[in-house]
């Protein structure tokens, strides 16, 4: 478009039509470690990973937000603007596929999320003593962490544990790994290795059985019942010769 000046009034004009055009920022575009769009970032477990949040394209000052999950990160003054960095150390296991959100102040729809993927060897626990007694169920609860996901299997004195069909069960989510047995044998006694292996690690945790004999408890109720009938019998007995032990006992005075 060219505009044709023919005088003072007509360059105002200008000049009124020029300031009225619409202003606004000029889109800043937001950086992690260099990356625009969000991204996973793999580390492992006991190292330090540090992440930077840098404005770009910007015309003034923008101050940065940093959120942990849903919850706003503590920065400092002079960790706010324009650049501002967050640090995770040393990385733990619970740091596993933890989010971390950097977002302009003053619009937080512009943002750069980053998704922590953690490597760290099998992680066992669990109660790793128990007494049964026999004919009783009983399951045995191996917890376990690890990434990348652990082949889980169970072991009994040193041996691979044959199943035994209606007796062994072995249900299994993605940090438990279980041995449920029904109506346990003196047989059953023993030592059970929970093993984890990953392409990391072989981890495993020891799981001691004892299978006592059972013991047998007479139910409370019966012998109960047996005593009141026993009371009742005798006052009912002694009700009824009360005449008879009266007379007794004055007799004998």
């Amino acid at each position: 478009m060219v505009w044709k000046i023919t005088g003072p009034l007509q360059a105002c004009q200008l000049l009124l039509v020029v300031l009225s055009l619409p202003q606004g920022r000029t889109s800043s575009v937001l950086t992690v470690n260099g990356r625009t769009e969000n991204y996973i970032l793999d580390t492992q477990h006991g190292v330090q990973a540090s992440l930077e949040c840098a404005v770009q394209n910007h015309t003034e000052d923008e101050e940065l937000l940093w959120y942990r999950e849903d919850g706003i990160v503590d920065l400092k003054n002079g960790n706010k603007i324009n650049i501002s960095s967050v640090c995770v150390s040393p990385i733990n296991e619970s740091d596993n596929g933890v989010r971390f959100t950097c977002k302009l102040q003053r619009d937080q729809t512009v943002s750069v999320t980053v998704v922590l993927n953690v490597t760290f060897p099998p992680l066992l626990s669990g109660n790793g003593f128990q007494t049964v007694e026999e004919n009783s169920d009983v399951s045995l609860v191996c917890n376990v962490k690890s990434n990348p996901q652990a082949q889980m299997m169970w072991y009994k004195n040193n041996s691979a544990l044959v199943l035994e069909k209606g007796r062994h069960q072995i249900p299994q989510t993605r940090e438990s790994f279980q041995l449920s047995i029904t109506k346990v044998k003196k047989s059953d006694n023993g030592t059970y290795s929970c093993i984890a292996s990953s392409s990391l690690k072989m981890e495993t945790m020891d799981f001691h059985l004892l299978v006592k004999d059972k013991v047998f408890v007479m139910p409370a109720e019966p012998i109960i019942a047996a005593c009141v009938v026993v009371v009742l019998t005798m006052a009912f007995a002694l009700f009824s010769r009360r005449k008879r032990i009266m007379k007794f006992l004055w007799e004998k005075e």
